[in-house]
């Protein structure tokens, strides 16, 4: 990604948090993470988090996805005698349909795979989360989650966050992209 597309990623997750009641730092909205996941579709593909606090016990942070942004499926492998991450999903404005391994949902899905990435989705349990409504994913499971036709904010509590470590189903992300410089 361009350093101006992160740049303008962040000034609009920024601005999501704010119109959400959710009040940030300078520095906090300074230092908003825009993943993109090396796909270069970040309205498709991506999501825009704020890490409050990650320690070797616990994290905390908020997740921001555009419209239909959708977070690609991974799980939290174990990390040495760690068992994985375990995060609680709280909605707290707008729609999230996570996904997780189970049985798959009944007729259509109420997410919309991202084109050409359509292989590297397989599970289809279907959780649907309102503002106030919450949902746990053990270590290990594979999930994957999108927002709805508006923006939606998710405030995820954890154990120990080593996103570096997350298995992605699509062999195409790259966790930490680098970013580009402007021409």
């Amino acid at each position: 990604m361009k350093k101006s597309e992160i740049s303008q990623a962040q000034s609009r997750a920024a601005q999501i948090l704010k119109e959400s009641g959710i009040v940030l730092t300078e520095e906090e909205a300074r230092n908003i993470e825009v993943a993109d996941f090396g796909l270069e579709q970040l309205d498709v593909q991506g999501l825009e988090l704020v890490t409050y606090i990650n320690t070797d016990r616990y994290c905390a942070k908020e997740l921001v996805l555009f419209p239909r942004q959708t977070c690609p499926e991974h799980l939290h492998p174990p990390v040495g005698e760690d068992p994985g991450k375990m995060e609680t999903f709280r909605c707290r404005r707008g729609k999230v349909f996570l996904y997780v391994d189970g049985d798959a949902a009944a007729g259509s899905l109420k997410a919309i795979i991202p084109a050409g990435s359509e292989a590297y989705y397989s599970v289809f349990h279907e959780i649907e989360l309102h503002p106030g409504e919450q949902y746990t994913i053990n270590p290990g499971i594979k999930h994957w989650f999108q927002a709805g036709d508006d923006v939606a904010v998710i405030s995820e509590f954890s154990s120990t966050s080593r996103d570096e470590y997350d298995l992605f189903t699509d062999p195409r992300i790259i966790r930490t992209p680098l970013m580009e410089e402007e021409a």
